[in-house]
């Protein structure tokens, strides 16, 4: 059984989303990032960036264990141990893992800076909110006209690629984003959202997750304490 160390945030959707599709025995521990738990030294040995998820497989490559960090690489681990969700063609794998890397690079970080800014930020800054409101809309605009022309983000097959990018687009209200002016991504959007394995995916430890920060919260996440030395 795979034992996932997470928390319910897009990062953590996205694996929780693909052990659904694949069904793979897994067991999800919270790491409650709000209360620091991702600074602890168990899950640091596991996840040196301290960032969630993480996860341990007994059964690894050769059958020994392994350990495994970043959403990006898990979800790679994950599709190679399984054959699934990444297409057996070379041509079709590069094309997947492209819109992928996308994803890491552009969606997640651009996105989160988006939400930072607009919704956690303690005073508002409006160069900031202006920078990231308009990348948003410019990736928003990116995937409209791919999806213009494919059923999914890196073509005619649903893949880990899809999984990567479809939690990020759940905020797409905070982030200053109307769906109604992108209907490619819309029409994406809510055909995988209406997949059961991805339904049951947003649900795990999202019941732990408190709907607002406190003060405590917005340090440990946006203060000092990131930065402490360990």
């Amino acid at each position: 059984m795979i034992d996932v160390y997470s928390w319910a945030t897009p990062n953590g959707h996205k694996v929780h989303i693909m052990l659904e599709e694949c069904g793979l025995p897994y067991a999800a521990h919270a790491v409650d990032i709000s209360a620091g738990e991702q600074f602890s030294p168990d899950f640091l040995a596991i996840s040196p960036n301290n960032r969630i998820p993480a996860i341990t497989d007994p059964d690894g490559p050769d059958g020994e264990p392994i350990s495994l960090f970043e959403s990006g690489a898990i979800l790679l681990y994950l599709a190679g141990k399984t054959g699934r969700f990444l297409p057996r063609s070379t041509r079709g794998k590069y094309q997947a893992l492209q819109w992928l890397m996308f994803q890491m690079a552009s969606v997640g970080p651009m996105l989160g800076q988006t939400h930072h800014f607009r919704a956690y930020a303690p005073e508002k800054v409006e160069y900031a909110i202006n920078r990231f409101s308009n990348e948003a809309r410019r990736l928003y605009g990116v995937m409209d006209k791919q999806l213009a022309t494919n059923d999914y983000i890196a073509g005619k097959e649903y893949t880990i690629a899809d999984m990567a990018v479809w939690p990020w687009l759940r905020s797409h209200e905070r982030q200053g984003i109307d769906l109604g002016e992108f209907p490619n991504v819309k029409a994406w959007f809510e055909a995988i959202g209406n997949r059961p394995a991805v339904q049951r995916g947003i649900t795990v430890l999202a019941d732990r997750r408190k709907p607002e920060l406190d003060q405590a919260a917005r340090e440990i996440l946006f203060g000092n304490t990131q930065y402490a030395k360990r």
